[in-house]
């Protein structure tokens, strides 16, 4: 699971791990739809590593 989120003022979109709060302009997705997210054309994606891409994580 991951959140977007869109800073419309900086044409960003950053993909985090899953956000525990809501936020304005900020989506839930789960972790096929987050693997193939792409940004607006003219837009910057920023991808933080998500827990699942870790695969140390699953230890």
């Amino acid at each position: 699971m991951a959140t977007l989120t869109f800073d419309y003022g900086e044409s960003l979109a950053v993909l985090g791990p899953l956000s525990g709060r809501k936020e304005p302009h900020s989506f839930d997705l789960c972790s096929r739809h987050a693997e193939r997210t792409s940004a607006p054309q003219g837009w910057q994606l920023m991808r933080h590593r998500l827990i699942a891409d870790d695969p140390g994580a699953a230890n």
